[in-house]
């Protein structure tokens, strides 16, 4: 595979642009192999100014172009509640199917880990909702095992939905 290279999304109009367009080609996608995780228009513009301001959004780029991307939370209060400061929380982890190689959402999801791993904390999480056939066998096959659900996840329409809990050790015993 070509070498990938990493920037932080910044609050730029490009950037937030090139965000929804990636998230809703993304969406598209997956509804079309009739997985129900995303819907196309469910993450604006305001969604990911919010995330760049309060958290970290990161690109992945091939020869200048933008070929995927993904958030990394400190906390996840709607999906784990309060944690100790112990875990970085991977959130849309995109990539856009036309430009990427394969084996980039492999890639980029470790480059989160090193990201998560770098800043000391042992703990990579992320969610995916429970009815969804191909992405808790996909995370399990990166190393990430269930440690439990949530019932009640509110969505961005205020809709209920449960979730998957995942998590992977980075560092420590165990890793």
């Amino acid at each position: 595979m070509d070498m990938i290279s990493y920037r932080l999304a910044e609050d730029t109009d490009a950037d937030v642009t090139a965000l929804v367009a990636l998230y809703d080609g993304a969406a598209r996608w997956i509804q079309s192999r009739g997985i129900d995780q995303w819907t196309p228009g469910e993450r604006d513009a305001a969604h990911f100014r919010l995330r760049i301001k309060q958290d970290e959004v990161w690109f992945a780029e091939l020869h200048g172009e933008i070929v995927g991307a993904w958030e990394l939370w400190w906390e996840d209060l709607p999906a784990w509640g309060p944690r100790p400061p112990e875990a970085g929380y991977l959130h849309r982890l995109m990539v856009d199917h036309d430009r990427a190689p394969a084996g980039t959402g492999r890639a980029m999801l470790s480059r989160a880990e090193q990201r998560i791993a770098a800043a000391g904390r042992p703990l990579s999480r992320l969610d995916c909702k429970s009815g969804n056939p191909r992405l808790r066998p996909y995370y399990e096959s990166a190393g990430y095992r269930v440690v439990g659900e949530q019932p009640a996840k509110v969505g961005s329409d205020g809709s209920r939905y449960t979730v998957t809990l995942m998590e992977k050790r980075l560092l420590g015993p165990g890793a």
